[in-house]
């Protein structure tokens, strides 16, 4: 379980295709401390180290992942965000986060205010997913707070920290990011439509 409180930003060093998965080598600040069979989060995408270099580690993606993710868009040189599993006894910083992204979404559009930037987001409704208005939501790892909730449209505020310390200083109209929505809010979701 992770909580969206990203913890480094790890950058693309290599990226091997193996059949239909691809293995993509990154760098980063914690990827010496890490260890074969751990769990981390990729843009908000659990997946398994399954190689250490030095100051690096690898992970797989299945064609399955892949496909539901914007992992395949990963070129080298890009950065993305990181966070190890929780640890039982920290503090929950941001919200209940599985690292099973639900669908992408697209970014529509990118402002800057005085001192923090908006990003407005859609995505296919016809996938059942809902965001509702100072909900949490999960884009690329990162733990935020849906306002302007639509049917298939939400916008979140980016503070600089945030904005400095994760990929979304990269972040542009026009480009696809991983969600993952509040567990709490699927599972209400399915009762209510199973009835």
């Amino acid at each position: 379980m992770f909580t969206g409180i990203i913890e480094t930003l790890g950058k693309v060093i290599a990226i091997e295709k193996e059949g239909s998965n691809l293995h993509f080598t990154l760098e980063s600040p914690l990827s010496h401390e890490l260890k074969i069979d751990q769990s981390v989060a990729h843009n908000g995408v659990c997946l398994t180290v399954v190689k250490m270099g030095n100051g690096t580690h690898t992970v797989t993606a299945v064609d399955e992942t892949l496909k539901k993710t914007n992992l395949k868009q990963l070129e080298i040189g890009h950065e993305i965000n990181l966070e190890r599993c929780m640890i039982a006894n920290g503090r929950f910083d941001g919200h209940v986060v599985q690292g099973h992204v639900d669908q992408t979404a697209v970014c529509t559009a990118k402002t800057t205010l005085d001192g923090s930037w908006i990003f407005d987001f859609e995505y296919d409704a016809a996938l059942g997913n809902v965001t509702v208005e100072k909900g949490s939501i999960c884009i690329n790892g990162v733990s935020l707070t849906c306002f302007k909730s639509g049917t298939n449209t939400f916008s979140v505020t980016i503070i600089p920290y945030t904005m400095e310390h994760t990929d979304f200083k990269q972040l542009e109209s026009g480009d696809e990011v991983n969600l993952e929505f509040d567990i709490i809010g699927k599972y209400v979701s399915k009762l209510l439509n199973n009835r």
